[in-house]
């Protein structure tokens, strides 16, 4: 019996309260420190919660008996596929890390999409996951992990010139928590520099490919987190984790065929990552499935002595179980009703993208619990998600890096134009901004969601700058092979909801079981390439920075 999401009225007021908080906290500089200024906290593997985390990654939903296809290929496994073949003893994390370093050792060269492989210590760490006790669906389960992650010990450079050696003493909270709920991490990935773009060196020169389109380096593969997504996607790993302040979750997972979960603002907490943006930074999972990303975020998830911005938040809802499909005479049907917004232009057109936008809402109305509902925009929209209250941004962007700013502006590569931007933004134009992101959140909560539950998306970007959970996933292909996607948005603390009408999805269409082609070659992948590398230059990032 599925119980219904508790009332979210109380959750919207109690957001709106949050967001104006944080937003005073921010204008009086109260960000996270960079590296070079952070100090270890105990707190970070203190925090509480963790047998209880643990207990809700080894319930029953927890595992799937995995298909045909997968068992032959273990890379092929979803997270859930995999841990149901660890606890019957058929596989052990030693194979599941074996088959995952020999694609890695296959494939890499070009798809470019790890920073540093930690082969010896995933083996290590996969040995002793077979001695140790278990911990639940993640025990035993290779990831990748962004490089703008603090992993104690290993190098954490957020793709750039400024922290090219450091070595952080502790693992960001993220990172304690999914390795104490068993995960073996296979090393840190690809990004855009200092988060900003897709994938390239500090310099600007493209590195990480689309997995789907491995030859061409102009498809883009979504940024920042570019090496997580071209990772899962590569089957390289089975999951990974990445950040998101403009889309860097849900633009790499809808570039790759991933569903990839950008949850509420402080509900994963932010301690011991690079910042960007402290109000809109959002960590979280770039999975195969819906089942896979409830799995991540279960264990990610949660209160954090070390931020603030985790701390007094609802309690994490049963996220597996919401990802879970519910039949109902053999028919799948919605866990709780739920009005799905559709909002003005959204299947307009005849392109690829929007025939596959008609689909999906067609396949979606038809499961029972659905509502479709045409939603309008709030007053003003354009000008309160546009770039002029957007860029206030770049001011907290600044704000942790002005040292790093004053001593040598080469630090910071190709993306310096933003970091300059912030810097130069009066405060008066700061505030005001602030002013403008409570005003659109106030009607986005009050006016758009009076009419739905959840909301299709067409920009991730309003949804990032109020720190509303938002859901990627994919809904089709172009001609020539290429992901598509689309996005829901939803109410604070509502992970659950959006959750369960993508499992819902899933579990009535193929497309996110489907899987690029192994790359050609090295040798043939070199003489299809480009003679010369593209490069972005500072220009070009500025006008794509997130």
């Amino acid at each position: 019996m599925s119980v219904e999401p508790l009332d979210r009225s109380v959750d919207r007021r109690a957001f709106l309260a949050r967001a104006a908080a944080l937003a005073v906290a921010s204008a009086a500089g109260a960000t996270v420190a960079a590296p070079s200024m952070a100090m270890a906290s105990n707190a970070l593997l203190a925090s509480p919660g963790a047998g209880n985390r643990n207990r809700a990654l080894d319930r029953p939903n927890a595992y799937t008996k995995p298909r045909p296809e997968a068992v032959a290929d273990p890379t092929e496994l979803t997270i859930a596929e995999a841990a149901w073949l660890i606890r019957a003893n058929k596989i052990t994390a030693e194979q599941l890390v074996e088959a995952y370093l020999a694609r890695i050792s296959a494939y890499d060269g070009i798809y470019q999409a790890f920073n540093l492989v930690l082969a010896d210590a995933a083996l290590a760490a996969a040995r002793d996951a077979v001695r140790g006790a278990r911990h639940g669906a993640l025990h035993g389960i290779p990831v990748v992990i962004k490089d703008n992650y603090y992993t104690e010990g290993v190098r954490t450079t957020a793709n750039s010139f400024l922290f090219k050696d450091f070595v952080p003493p502790y693992d960001a909270t993220a990172v304690a928590r999914l390795r104490a709920s068993g995960a073996i991490v296979l090393g840190k990935t690809q990004m855009g520099p200092l988060a900003t773009t897709r994938a390239t060196t500090p310099a600007g020169v493209i590195t990480t490919v689309n997995a789907w389109t491995p030859t061409n380096r102009n498809t883009d593969p979504g940024g920042s987190s570019t090496g997580t997504a071209t990772a899962v996607a590569g089957r390289m790993a089975a999951s990974g984790i990445g950040t998101q302040t403009g889309g860097s979750i849900t633009a790499p997972s809808n570039a790759q065929n991933l569903t990839g979960l950008k949850p509420t603002m402080g509900r994963v907490s932010a301690a011991g990552i690079i910042p960007l943006t402290y109000t809109r930074d959002h960590p979280g999972p770039l999975a195969r499935d819906a089942k896979d990303a409830a799995i991540m975020l279960t264990a990610m998830a949660g209160e954090d002595p070390a931020d603030p911005r985790s701390q007094g938040l609802p309690d994490v809802p049963d996220l597996i179980d919401a990802a879970t499909p519910v039949y109902e005479r053999n028919r799948v049907k919605l866990r709780w009703n739920t009005r799905i917004g559709v909002l003005p232009g959204f299947t307009n057109g005849t392109s690829a993208t929007a025939l596959a936008r008609q689909a999906c809402l067609a396949q979606l109305a038809a499961i029972p619990g659905v509502t479709l509902v045409d939603v309008p925009l709030p007053d003003e929209w354009s000008q309160l998600t546009g770039s002029t209250f957007n860029n206030v941004r770049l001011t907290e962007r600044s704000e942790p890096f002005m040292p790093y700013l004053r001593a040598d502006l080469r630090g910071f590569g190709v993306s310096v134009t933003s970091w300059l931007q912030g810097a130069l933004l009066g405060g008066n134009e700061f505030l005001t901004g602030q002013r403008a992101k409570l005003l659109l959140m106030e009607r986005v909560l009050n006016d758009l969601f009076d009419a739905c539950d959840v909301v299709v998306q067409t920009d991730p970007v309003p949804f990032d700058i109020l720190g509303l959970p938002e859901i990627a996933f994919p809904i089709g292909f172009t001609a020539a092979r290429v992901p598509i996607g689309t996005i829901l948005g939803g109410l604070p603390y509502a992970e659950d909801r959006l959750l369960s009408v993508v499992a819902a999805y899933q579990a009535t269409t193929d497309w996110h079981l489907r899987r690029p082609a192994d790359p050609p070659a090295p040798a043939t992948a070199r003489s299809q390439a480009p003679a010369e590398v593209p490069r972005l230059t500072a220009e070009q990032v500025a006008e794509l920075t997130q």
